[in-house]
């Protein structure tokens, strides 16, 4: 029986959640399979993989053939590199140790190269939240100097509007001072055409 290690889709829409499987090349690709090998969620950064790392290899062994997306998957575990490797002590090419050496070596690599991109990804977070937030309060300091200057011009225009009723204010009523030097003015008129008595009896006398 033709064998296939393949994604079956799980999960909601938009949020794809997979299982891996080995599968019947007949069976539909969402149908019956013949063991499920792990998990595949793309939905994290990076992708969260779990697998069962022996039975994928003795799976590939028996000739099992991946789909492009679990070939890729099994690879970025090690489990192609070991087939691999497992494959060379089969022609003779090594000796198991050896190939366990190897695998080891190529295991610190790519776990050193995840961590890379993790702490990449973490950086990149971070720097875009900092950024995020110096942002925020460019904002807010441009907008409270808008408020600010909104209320300066509203002040000016409020003393402006006072100013202003002011001056008509005085237009309409002037000042008591010149109203005493109407009635005084008005007075000495008064006396010039009226003289004082004792004018009038001096007159007489002469």
């Amino acid at each position: 029986m033709a064998t296939r290690i393949r994604l079956a889709r799980h999960g909601r829409k938009k949020r794809a959640f997979y299982h891996i499987v080995v599968a019947d090349t007949r069976s539909p690709r969402d149908g019956k399979f013949i063991e499920k090998l792990g998990t595949y969620n793309p939905n994290t950064n990076p992708a969260t993989i779990n697998i069962n790392f022996d039975s994928a290899v003795t799976w590939l062994l028996k000739g099992a053939q991946p789909s492009d997306t679990a070939r890729a998957i099994l690879s970025y575990k090690g489990v192609m590199m070991k087939k691999h490797l497992l494959a060379g002590v089969a022609k003779g090419a090594f000796n198991e140790e050896e190939a366990e050496k190897r695998f080891i070596a190529w295991m610190e690599s790519k776990e050193a190269q995840v961590a890379d991109k993790k702490e990449s990804l973490k950086k990149t977070a971070l720097d875009a939240e900092k950024a995020a937030l110096d942002a925020e309060k460019a904002k807010s300091a441009e907008r409270a100097t808008a408020i600010a200057l909104k209320k300066s011009e509203m002040v000016d225009d409020t003393s402006n509007k006072e100013e202003g009723a002011e001056e008509v204010k005085n237009e309409e009523n002037p000042p008591a001072q010149e109203e005493e030097k109407t009635e005084e003015t008005t007075e000495e008129v008064k006396n010039e055409e009226n003289p004082p008595a004792q004018e009038e009896e001096k007159t007489e006398e002469a």
